[in-house]
């Protein structure tokens, strides 16, 4: 007899269905194939941060009704949503680390000092912010992820490495989780390419991020897949559901949970 066996759990960032009513989302989200999602606590979505204390538990029932769970946030790390979280079990509360006007080394410092000081809540409620890498005037790659959370402990501070926005500023994959995997808690799977902004007759060249499907961007989701597997990694996997083509995301993320599975199902 075949036995089939996924060492990952699959998510989905639900940020493209901000007005959907959930339990018509999470239906949706069920048949495409997925385990869970990341929620948005955001101004104008389901679940507002004013409110977390009672959209939340509500939120996670009725996802829950249909059989997903809430596995992370992206939203404030203030203590109403840590202690929301706490309460339905939800274990990372995702952020990003942009880089301020007064430069990267301050913004790392800046990082640093108010994470020492949240670190009180992360422990009175068990919780963990989990910090993502982003192109752009962001962190951005594992080595900055590293540097930002090498001092604290991996189960208050991880990483959420995202392997397109890493492609995007060349960082080889297996060199990028070696890096960060001593603090890794999730894995962002997107995909994207550099696209020329106009056309030969510019005097100099711009570019820009075009956000494609799995199978044909900068970061190789194959060798991705490979190297979680060869480290026994047994995490999240959150498919992001970013696109370029924002009318194309149900047609694109059904087939995204397909081919993201395929690379992390064993048979033996």
């Amino acid at each position: 007899m075949v036995d089939k066996k996924e060492q990952v759990q699959f998510s989905v960032f639900t940020k493209p269905w901000k007005t959907q009513p959930l339990a018509e989302l999470g239906k949706r989200v069920k048949a495409w194939g997925f385990d869970g999602i990341e929620l948005p606590v955001r101004p104008g979505f389901q679940v507002e941060p004013h409110d977390v204390a009672k959209g939340l538990p509500a939120a996670a029932k009725i996802l829950a009704d249909c059989g997903l769970k809430i596995y992370s946030v992206a939203g404030p790390t203030d203590e109403a949503t840590l202690a929301a979280c706490a309460e339905l079990s939800i274990p990372t509360v995702r952020i990003m680390v942009g880089i301020e006007a007064e430069g990267y080394l301050a913004t790392e410092a800046k990082f640093k000092r108010e994470t020492a000081s949240l670190l009180p809540l992360l422990e009175k409620y068990g919780m963990q912010v989990g910090v993502q890498n982003h192109c752009g005037r962001m962190v951005c790659h594992a080595l900055g992820l590293l540097r930002l959370m090498e001092t604290f402990p991996a189960k208050h501070v991880g990483a959420i490495w995202d392997c397109a926005h890493n492609a995007l500023n060349g960082e080889e994959p297996e060199v990028a989780v070696d890096i960060i995997w001593s603090h890794l808690c999730m894995v962002n799977f997107k995909n994207a390419f550099w696209k020329r902004k106009e056309g030969t007759e510019a005097t100099v060249a711009t570019w820009s991020p075009y956000w494609t499907n799995g199978r044909h961007g900068l970061a190789s989701w194959p060798r991705v897949a490979a190297e979680l597997k060869k480290r026994q990694y047994q995490g999240v996997i959150c498919l992001t559901a970013e696109y370029t083509e924002e009318a194309q995301v149900d047609h694109l993320i059904a087939e995204d949970i397909v081919f993201a599975k395929s690379l992390f199902t064993e048979v033996g």
